[in-house]
């Protein structure tokens, strides 16, 4: 792992594998971040579910964390998502104008159909269904509800498979294995 010093504060960018919560606290059994030899006194900026991979921002710095989440500042989450069945041009352009889920309308975004990202396998696999095809689609949002983008996608019928958040801010998830962490200075995310 490679480690930087940036001051009094620390900025981690954590791989969270799947079904590991975004907290140090158990809870009904599941993984926690505690398994992963995480520094001290850093606290998830932002949660990704337990059924989500992918980047999860940790540090200490709490007015960062203020800043980066509050939805006024309209700092870009990038998330590649493998949804069932391909989404025909229609049903993309519903979901990037926005879509009611529950009792709220999402905010536009901006969708597009991409190649498959070879992620390693998950495990447990995702679904498999021989009969339907599925496809990855990256998704840009400039919100973060609970659950919003596999909301998103039941709402125009193409149910999330697979979601792995690449980006927050200018940080990229880039290479880092699942279950590995690095620090950044503050000025790689935003």
């Amino acid at each position: 792992m490679k480690h930087t010093s940036s001051g009094p504060y620390r900025y981690i960018v954590f791989h969270k594998p799947y079904g590991v919560l975004s907290q140090f606290t158990p809870e009904d059994g599941a993984r926690t971040l505690a398994e992963f030899n995480l520094p001290k006194d850093v606290y998830a900026a932002g949660r990704l579910d337990k059924d989500s991979e992918g980047l999860l921002l940790l540090t200490n710095d709490g007015p960062f964390i203020e800043k980066l989440l509050d939805p006024k500042n309209e700092k870009e989450k990038t998330y590649w998502v493998q949804v069932e069945r391909i989404p025909t041009t229609e049903k993309l352009q519903q979901l990037s104008g926005g879509v009611k889920i529950q009792d709220y309308t999402t905010l536009p975004c901006k969708v597009r159909l991409i190649e498959d990202p070879g992620f390693p396998p998950r495990d447990p696999p995702i679904r498999v269904r021989k009969t339907v095809p599925d496809c990855w689609l990256e998704i840009i949002l400039r919100e973060g509800k609970n659950r919003q983008v596999r909301r998103m996608t039941a709402a125009i019928e193409h149910p999330t498979l697979r979601l792995v958040r690449v980006r927050m801010g200018k940080l990229t998830l880039d290479d880092l294995p699942a279950g590995e962490w690095r620090e950044v200075l503050k000025t790689d995310v935003l």
